[in-house]
C-alpha cells in the first residue's frame, strides 16, 4: 500500500478526503507501493515556492516536485512532494461552482501526473496529460474536467 505523508501549513483543514483520494489514485496512477508527500496550505505558504521554482510571484493552486525525472525516474518508490493551496483551491471551485472536495481531486490528479513524468507544455503531451486526468476523475467518479482540459492547454 501506498505511503502518504499529509500536512497542513497556515490551515486548519481536515485532509482526510485528500488522503483517501491519494490513496485510491496512486495505484492507478503509479506503483502501488509509492510514496507521496501532500502539502495542503494557505496562499502566503505557496506564494514563495512559486516564486522560488517556476519564478511568478504569486500564489497558484498546486505546484508539484518530483522526487527523480528523466531516464530511471522509477528506481525510487518516491514520487515526490505535491503543495495544494486550500484558498486557492476554495476560489478556483467557487468560481466554477463546485465544491471544495471536487477542486482538489482535480489539483490532486493534476500534481500527481506531473509526479509521473505528464507534462501539458507541447499540444502532444498535453492531450496526453489530459486523457490520464479524465481517467483518474473517472476512476473516483467525479464529474469535473482536468486542470489541463479547463486551462485549454
Amino acid at each position: 500500500m501506498a505511503e502518504i505523508d499529509l500536512s497542513c501549513s497556515g490551515v486548519d483543514f481536515d485532509g482526510s478526503r485528500v488522503l483517501a483520494d491519494a490513496e485510491r489514485l496512486i495505484p492507478l496512477a503509479a506503483r502501488p507501493d509509492d510514496i507521496l508527500s501532500i502539502v495542503l496550505c494557505d496562499d502566503a505558504f505557496i506564494r514563495p515556492l512559486n516564486r522560488e521554482w517556476r519564478g511568478k510571484d504569486a500564489a497558484t493552486d498546486v505546484l508539484s516536485f518530483a522526487q527523480n525525472e528523466g531516464e530511471g525516474m522509477f528506481d525510487s518508490p518516491v514520487l515526490g512532494d505535491l503543495v495544494i493551496s486550500i484558498e486557492t483551491a476554495q476560489r478556483q471551485a467557487d468560481e466554477l461552482g463546485h465544491s471544495l472536495d471536487e477542486e482538489l481531486r482535480v489539483l490532486l490528479i493534476h500534481g500527481l501526473c506531473h509526479l509521473v513524468g505528464f507534462d501539458h507544455i507541447e499540444a502532444s503531451d498535453a492531450e496526453e496529460m489530459r486523457e490520464e486526468e479524465q481517467r483518474l476523475l473517472v476512476a473516483l467518479g467525479a464529474s469535473s474536467l482536468g486542470l489541463v482540459n479547463r486551462a485549454g492547454a
